[in-house]
């Protein structure tokens, strides 16, 4: 069992990443990491959310960040969205991540702000715990 899946939309993304592993090192809350991109790999997303037991997604994505609205359409559980500066200062991935329609929520954290998605991962399962 994972408490948090951290998944990345493409290998470029390590870096923010390693942010919210670095925090998440120091919980009692277990994670994995993933790289899986929702256009490139769409149907290996779909088996990973639907055979995954996590509680908490954590999805890095830059560009048009369809990475965490994809997860948020697939399962019930929180998503946070972590917009990655990839091109337009990330702009354009924060605005992707935070524009989501109605019934498919996503939490954004700040770009390429990964100990921030890792804190608010730590919050919502601080209190299901």
């Amino acid at each position: 069992m994972v408490d948090i899946s951290v998944l990345m939309g493409s290998e470029s993304d390590h870096a923010i990443a390693n942010r919210v592993t670095k925090v998440l090192e120091e919980t009692k809350y277990s994670f994995e990491v993933n790289v899986i991109s929702a256009h490139r790999d769409p149907d290996k997303l779909e088996d990973h959310i639907a055979g995954s037991d996590a509680k908490v997604y954590i999805a890095i994505a830059g560009l048009s960040a369809a990475l965490p609205g994809v997860i948020a359409s697939k399962t019930m559980k929180p998503v946070i969205g972590v917009p990655v500066s990839a091109k337009l200062g990330g702009l354009d991935a924060l605005l992707s991540v935070v524009q989501m329609p109605p019934g498919v929520p996503v939490a954004s954290v700040g770009i390429d702000n990964g100990a921030n998605a890792a804190k608010l991962a730590i919050r919502i399962l601080d209190l299901i715990e």
